[in-house]
């Protein structure tokens, strides 16, 4: 499905979490569409949390179109360690921004949920439709329920007030930009990292949280930017749709692939008693091709030394 310019360049849009991973890549493709009014919003300068910066951002801001990205965000160790703040967080952000959207008239929010709001023994691949079969797995359950809830606020807005808002659910990202700190990154950039430093040591192994058979589902970052704004202008129903690539990976194999990326030629030390998360993640990404034509394009090996090489410049930038 092809993107209409004349679309972008009528809008205004407010970004949230227009400075993060996923959030610059949005920003990058929204201005290749020849948007021109494009509002990156900074916690700096709006605590999302709070109801009068929110008051406030809809105030200086007349959005035609809100892409609401922001939230608390980081892989199992993170999800274990903080999940009050996640929940409190991506709660109070995705409620007040969807509610003052609402209530400034402004026409589309586009909510951007999580996999990780499935439940945790789905049948593989995740259909949208079993979305409300169970409750989601432990280690990530309140961010996953969180933002469950702006599907459950825009499904009703939808019904009582007529509002457009739009909700779509990521598989996991990875690519250039990604965060690679130890303490909350995801398992891509962590392994990357993990890799990377044992072959610069002389390590002769890695340690691996888990046994290694969960499988999980990547889908590129600018992928994921695009087929957002493939929803943005196209998408208008109230079903919720699965983002992703429709590819699936054990943790053993995605080890392997990027040690042989990086050229670590040690082994993985497998640690049973930390979480395995999700046993199965992989998508059904047939609704999201139906609805607005949206198919990754970036195949994973080459998404995945895109985002080595990526790595390898910012530690040999930090080094000089």
């Amino acid at each position: 499905m092809m993107s209409d310019p004349t679309f972008w360049a009528e809008q205004s849009v407010i970004v949230t979490g227009g400075a993060g991973f996923l959030g610059r890549h949005v920003v990058e493709a929204l201005h290749k569409r020849g948007a021109k009014r494009v509002f990156v919003v900074r916690s700096a300068d709006y605590d999302l949390r709070h109801e009068e910066d929110v008051r406030r951002l809809y105030r200086d801001v007349p959005a035609t179109l809100v892409i609401h990205l922001a939230a608390s965000v980081g892989g199992i160790g993170a999800n274990r360690k903080h999940p009050g703040s996640f929940f409190y967080n991506s709660l109070m952000m995705g409620t007040l921004m969807l509610e003052y959207a609402r209530l400034n008239n402004v026409p589309k929010f586009v909510g951007i949920g999580t996999i990780c709001a499935y439940p945790k023994h789905t049948p593989v691949p995740f259909r949208e439709e079993d979305l409300w079969n169970g409750y989601p797995e432990e280690t990530n359950a309140p961010y996953g329920l969180a933002k469950k809830m702006l599907l459950v606020q825009g499904q009703a807005y939808r019904q009582e007030y007529g509002y457009n808002s739009i909700h779509l659910m990521p598989t996991n990202l990875y690519g250039p930009g990604d965060n690679f700190d130890p303490e909350t990154s995801h398992v891509i950039p962590a392994l990357i990292r993990k890799c990377v430093i044992a072959k610069q040591n002389g390590d002769p192994s890695i340690e691996i949280w888990g046994d290694g058979t969960p499988t999980r589902e990547f889908l590129y970052v600018k992928d994921a930017a695009e087929g957002i704004l493939l929803a943005a202008e196209h998408y208008n129903g109230a079903e919720p749709v699965n983002l992703g690539s429709g590819m699936e990976i054990s943790i053993r194999d995605l080890a392997t692939l990027i040690a042989e990326l990086v050229g670590f030629k040690g082994e993985f030390r497998y640690d049973s008693s930390k979480p395995n998360g999700q046993p199965r993640r992989q998508l059904d990404v047939s609704r999201a091709r139906a609805a607005f034509g949206f198919s990754a394009q970036t195949s994973f090996r080459d998404g995945l030394r895109e985002t080595v090489a990526w790595y390898l410049e910012q530690v040999a930038a930090q080094r000089a």
